[in-house]
This record gives C-alpha cells, sequence and structure tokens, in this order.
C-alpha cells in the first residue's frame, strides 16, 4: 500500500487515530466500516483471515454509532470502531466453532463476557476471525499477508492476519502457549499478552485454565492500552480474575517517563531452537538498543532448563481433560497431531500436574531478582520468520515460558529478515502492564522504521 494511500483510505488508521476523528467529526463510522469492507473485498481471497462475517450487519451497526453520536449522546471509547473476535469467543451474533467441523454450526446464546464489554464500549463487532483447530496447532485456512506462502501462526490466525492486513484496526486474541505473540511476530503487527487475570475468559474455550490468556492486536501500543481498557473489567464468575481497582493503561501509558528503560536480554531456553537468521537479527538488535539505553545480556540459572516441559505438562494434561472428551466422540474428526497431545497429555500423574503447576511461582521469584534495575525483559518473540507453507504454526517455544509465569508480554514488528518480519519481544513484571507498555512504545519511537 503507498504512502498516499495510507494518509487518506481510513482503514490504514490505527485505533487511537480513528477515535480522535470519529469525535472531531472529520471521520464516521459508515466511512471506516466502509473502508474496512472494501479491504476485506479486495484481500479476503489472499488472507482469508474470517470464519465469520456478515458486511451488512456491520454497516447497519456503523450507521446506529454515527446516529448516537448525532443525538448527542455519549459515545463509549470504542464508539464505532471495528473489532475482530477469535472463533473460540462466544458471540451471541455470530456462531463460534472452534476452528473444527466438531462444533460446526454452533451458535452462543450470549456473549462472552469480553464481548460484552466491547459492545458496552461502543465496538462494532466486525465477525469472528480464523483460529487453529480448537485453538491449538491444527492449521487453518488464513495465510500470511506478506506472504501467502507462509503461516500467519498460530492460533490466533486470522486475528493477527486482520489486524496487520489493514482488514480491522483492532482484534481479540487468545494464549496458552505462544498463540498471541507468535502470529503478531509473523504477521509483523502488535500483539499483547496481559499479566494472568486481566481479562475475563468467561464464554471463551477452556484449553488450561491456569494458562489461557485473553489479550489483542492492534498497529500501535496506543491502541493496546485502549483495547485492554475496554475488556478489562472484573468478572467474578472467573475464578482467575485479579481483583480489586482495574488500573487505566491508557492512563498509565500517559505517564512521563524519567529516563529510558532498561532491558535485560534474555534468549531463554528456547535459543538452541532458533535458526541462525534469527539470532543474528535478536544480537544485533540487542546491540543497537544497548546503544541507546541500557541492554545487559542475564543468562537464567539452570532452575529453569525445565521450564519448558513445565508448562508442557500443565497445557498437555488439561488439553487430555478438556479436549479428550471431544476427541473420544469425534475420533475422525481432530487431528492427529491433537490426538497426540491428548494421549501424552495422560501419560503425566495428577501429581506431576501438581508438581509443574507448583514450581511456577518460585521460578517467578528467581527471576524477578534478575531484573532488579530492568523495566522489562528483551528477548525472541519467535525461532524465526514465518515457516514456509501452511502445514505447520510454528513453534511456541519463545512464549511458552512467560505465559506459564503469567507475566504480561508484547511483540513490537521491528525486524524484517530475508522480507519477512520479525517481533521483539518484551515482558513485564506481573501486574506491571502499564509499565510494559510505557516501555514498548518508547522502543516503538526509538526504533520502529518509518512507514
Amino acid at each position: 500500500m503507498s504512502d498516499a494511500s495510507k494518509t487518506t483510505d481510513p482503514a490504514t488508521l490505527t485505533a487511537t487515530d480513528a477515535a480522535k476523528r470519529l469525535a472531531s467529526g472529520a471521520l464516521t463510522a459508515e466511512a471506516l466500516t466502509a473502508a474496512c469492507l472494501a479491504r476485506i473485498r479486495l484481500r479476503d481471497a489472499d488472507v482469508e483471515a474470517w470464519a465469520h462475517f456478515d458486511a451488512s450487519k456491520v454497516m447497519a451497526e456503523a450507521k446506529a454509532s454515527d446516529a448516537a453520536r448525532k443525538r448527542g449522546e455519549k459515545p463509549g471509547p470504542l464508539a464505532g470502531i471495528p473489532v475482530a473476535i477469535k472463533d473460540i469467543i462466544d458471540t451471541a451474533d455470530y456462531p463460534t466453532e472452534h476452528g473444527t467441523p466438531v462444533f460446526a454450526g454452533r451458535q452462543p446464546e450470549k456473549d462472552a463476557s469480553l464481548v460484552a464489554q466491547l459492545k458496552s464500549a461502543g465496538a462494532t463487532i466486525f465477525g469472528k476471525t480464523v483460529t487453529t483447530e480448537l485453538a491449538f496447532f491444527g492449521p487453518g485456512k488464513t495465510k500470511n499477508p506478506h506472504n501467502p506462502g507462509h503461516t500467519p501462526g498460530g492460533s490466533s490466525s486470522g486475528s493477527a492476519a486482520a489486524v496487520a492486513d489493514f482488514q480491522v484496526p483492532l482484534s481479540i486474541g487468545t494464549q496458552t502457549a505462544g498463540s498471541l505473540i507468535r502470529p503478531a511476530s509473523y504477521c509483523g503487527v502488535i500483539g499483547f499478552k496481559p499479566t494472568f487475570g486481566a481479562v475475563s475468559r468467561t464464554g471463551v474455550l477452556e484449553q488450561s485454565a491456569p494458562l489461557d490468556t485473553i489479550g489483542g492486536y492492534a498497529r500501535s501500543v496506543e491502541d493496546i492500552a485502549l483495547l485492554m481498557d475496554a475488556i478489562s473489567g472484573f468478572d467474578a464468575t472467573d475464578a482467575d480474575m485479579t481483583a480489586g481497582p482495574r488500573l487505566s493503561l491508557v492512563a498509565e501509558l500517559a505517564k512521563p517517563a524519567a529516563r529510558a528503560p532498561r532491558f535485560a536480554f534474555i534468549t531463554s531456553p528456547a535459543w538452541p531452537q532458533a535458526d541462525d537468521d534469527a539470532r543474528r537479527a535478536y544480537q544485533d538488535f540487542a546491540q543497537k538498543c544497548g546503544a541507546r539505553t541500557s541492554v545487559v545480556e542475564v543468562p537464567l540459572p539452570e532452575d529453569f532448563d525445565g521450564s519448558l516441559r513445565l508448562q508442557q505438562i500443565v497445557q498437555f494434561s488439561d488439553i487430555a481433560k478438556n479436549y479428550g472428551p471431544i476427541a473420544g466422540a469425534n475420533p475422525n474428526t481432530i487431528s492427529a497431531k491433537l490426538a497426540e497431545i491428548i494421549a501424552e497429555g495422560r501419560t503425566f500423574s495428577q501429581a506431576d500436574y501438581v508438581s509443574a503447576r507448583a514450581a511456577a511461582d518460585p521460578l517467578y521469584e528467581s527471576l524477578q531478582s534478575l531484573m532488579r534495575g530492568f523495566d522489562a525483559i528483551l528477548t525472541p518473540a519467535a525461532q524465526g520468520v514465518a515457516l514456509k507453507g501452511l502445514g505447520s504454526t510454528g513453534s511456541p517455544m519463545f512464549n511458552a515460558l512467560w505465559t506459564y509465569l503469567g507475566m504480561p508480554a508484547i511483540s513490537l514488528p521491528l525486524l524484517n529478515v530475508k522480507g519477512l518480519p520479525l517481533g521483539v519481544q518484551l515482558v513485564g513484571r506481573r501486574g506491571e502492564d502499564g509499565a510494559l507498555l510505557r516501555a514498548a512504545a518508547w522502543m516503538m519511537r526509538e526504533f520502529a522504521p518509518i512507514a
């Protein structure tokens, strides 16, 4: 897309910019929606980000948003802004089929808690985006918007691709290992996984309750804050939600910084899995970043050597528990990979599971001591650029540790290797999502390529 078109096409606006223009009257929700619909018509055959979509419905909602604004009704923070929803999240207006024929035609009776919150904020729910099979490894139809011969990653495949391709400014994804951050890296868009427990999962397919986390995609850090503020309302029906006052990430992001953030460069136990090009790119970036602020390479202690396996014990055990009955009732429909993981999950005892869960907090405390003096961890977002072909969505190993520890993480589209994007991942302390976003915003200002 040319620079000229980016200045005139509403579909290329960030959500924050679009919200400002809507508020000033320089843009209407109808015009914004029409631009996104035009982009979808132009690109859908190449990207295939959507599982369910209704152009007439979203246009009617956009017109209703404009009419409400004209009547003088106080608009919500996302009034008229298109938001796409991953197809494991219940929506009363669209089917939710979990990326598998097993649930074909499944129509929820009510919205998931986060969808209800988005509607309350005025967002236009723009449809359901493609997910992998039951939000695990089995690929969906979505292709990488930068090169359709490459995977978009998973499991939040369509959500990442739709934002990266300017089809919507915001989308919702989920992560149990690497399902938010890896697609963001592959598709060249910002992806954010908040602290575990920050967003309600009521009405969302459960894969592993101790790990499942709701997050989102956007094209600016400010947009991430805007989106997360809209969906972080407390929900007592999700037992893992963090109670207490909800800090506004928009307000946290706006706080002035006294200095540049400092980063601990941690390669993580997955470093041997990175390809040579990715290792060079991350090492070069760490040096480049170190020329502008403090970046210190910090090795993890031996305690972390088995941490990736601990995450798998928790995830695979819960997959066996939650997906085993689905597989048993539909043996000819589920993928061989999912059947394999269910079988592996059944090999772990309850004692294995309890022990793996119990190890997370001590490891987190050990990591905290390493983070003293640093604002965030700088670490790879993926093992390399998006894999060629659509048969695999890639490895989550560069994300799984941070998910297991419940820490907020963000992928920033700052690197390019052989013509494909590669994300830089920043990881913050639990509950300090605002500080992480401030560090991310600094990094985007310093290093993002000029569009």
